[in-house]
């Protein structure tokens, strides 16, 4: 099993979204190294922190499974989406996506700033800097303290 951090900004996309509308399209992404992750790495199964970016409190707010295998991403060719990719071709499209479903919700963000208080986490992809990444690895022993710290869930 594979273990995963996964952003969305929450005024788009939030975790009471994926919990009220589960299972869902883990859509939009475009970057090479995210897609080769979807592609050739992430398993059905594998278990993801969900992660509000670009708000007050960016951090880890709860957890998600990867439900299905990858497959085109349908927003690459819809002209009115703002994923849309004139230059992904349908019969070889450039852009893949998986399906995640809703497992839990903390009762608190464990913030970016707390998670840089914790010397284990230091290696964290996420907390590396200039790292812009929407869908990151996060090792066993990162996933096993993280869930420590979210403490009693909701």
């Amino acid at each position: 099993m594979n273990y995963w951090l996964m952003k969305s900004e929450p005024d788009c996309y939030s975790i009471d979204d994926l919990a009220a509308n589960s299972p869902a399209m883990w859509e939009g992404c475009r970057n090479y190294t995210v897609r080769n992750y979807f592609r050739d790495t992430m398993q059905v199964g594998d278990l993801a922190f969900f992660y509000n970016s670009n708000c007050d409190i960016p951090g880890i707010i709860g957890v998600m499974e990867i439900v299905s295998e990858a497959y085109p991403d349908p927003t690459q060719f819809d002209p009115s989406s703002n994923y849309f990719d004139e230059k992904s071709p349908k019969e070889n499209p450039r852009w893949v996506l998986r399906d995640v479903s809703f497992r839990e919700k903390f009762l608190r963000t464990i913030s970016l700033a707390e998670l840089r208080t914790v010397p284990h986490l230091a290696d964290m992809h996420v907390l590396r800097k200039g790292q812009r990444l929407s869908v990151m690895p996060v090792t066993p022993d990162e996933w096993e303290i993280i869930n420590q710290m979210s403490g009693i869930r909701a």
